[in-house]
């Protein structure tokens, strides 16, 4: 049976400076950029905010840890657990193992090594890596996309930790790309299917393609000016969840303005007859 999840994407403007991590091309290394905003929420009040509002689970963007340290990880890890919250997903939001600068590819692997291993100490089930940034006709890219993925795969296993991909940048922004790579990785490459990442009019088609393969969704839906999602549109792609048999967490994801909990309640009232 599918069950209520958050991104902390939709809390973005609420939970305290932004931690973008960037490739400078003149030193040739990761810098981060922080970006001022707001702390309303701690990242360790929300579990339990989350538990009184009915959630059952959490994805918790990489940007939005104030720091990585063990004592920090550790405190996050008790906070969810004493709230009843599952730390489902951790979202990496930077890297690309497409890229044909070696320096900087490698680079970013071990990022994603050092990150694997934050997750298992913070208690996160599974762990989102972008599958890259070149062009869905790539083909070379996609094979060594598939074969970095199945490296961090087997590294990913010694932190009890699951490896998760979404239909997420460039590579995977077609389903049948999405598709090879979990064909690619033997299977054991989890999948996220974004209702806001595939674009067009073959966006229901290939939304409805992925879902066999997916074990999370991202439930955003297109909005006006104000933040009030178009129902008609979001229902399009909800109802093929219940086509699928979907049973995984279904990831509020509210990007409007004004108030986000608000905003995150107009998404979730059009949410909850699917769960």
């Amino acid at each position: 049976m599918p069950y209520l999840s958050l991104s902390t994407w939709s809390l973005h403007r609420n939970l305290g400076p932004l931690y973008w991590t960037v490739w400078d091309d003149e030193q040739q290394k990761h810098v981060v950029q922080v970006e001022p905003q707001p702390e309303i929420t701690t990242l360790l009040e929300l579990p339990a905010i989350l538990a009184s509002k009915g959630y059952k689970a959490i994805e918790i963007c990489h940007f939005h840890f104030p720091t990585t340290d063990s004592d920090y990880l550790q405190k996050l890890n008790k906070a969810c657990n004493e709230a009843g919250i599952m730390f489902n997903t951790l979202l990496l939001d930077y890297g690309d193992i497409t890229s044909e600068d070696e320096i900087r590819r490698e680079a970013d692997i071990k990022l994603m090594k050092d990150w694997i291993e934050i997750a298992g100490e913070a208690g996160a089930r599974q762990i989102r890596i972008i599958a890259g940034d070149a062009s869905p006709e790539d083909n070379p890219a996609l094979v060594r996309s598939s074969e970095i993925l199945t490296n961090l795969i087997e590294f990913a296993n010694k932190f009890g930790v699951k490896i998760i991909t979404e239909n997420f940048h460039s590579l995977t922004s077609t389903a049948d790309n999405c598709i090879k790579l979990v064909e690619n990785c033997n299977e054991e490459l989890g999948l996220i299917a974004d209702f806001g990442n595939f674009k067009g009019e073959t966006k229901y088609d290939e939304i409805k393609k992925i879902l066999p393969y997916s074990q999370s969704v991202h439930a955003k839906p297109e909005m006006d000016a104000e933040g009030i999602p178009d129902e008609n549109e979001f229902h399009k792609c909800l109802d093929p969840l219940v086509a699928t048999n979907y049973n995984g967490p279904i990831n509020i994801i509210y990007d409007g303005p004004g108030n986000m909990w608000e905003g995150i309640e107009r998404v979730r009232k059009i949410v909850e007859s699917y769960l």
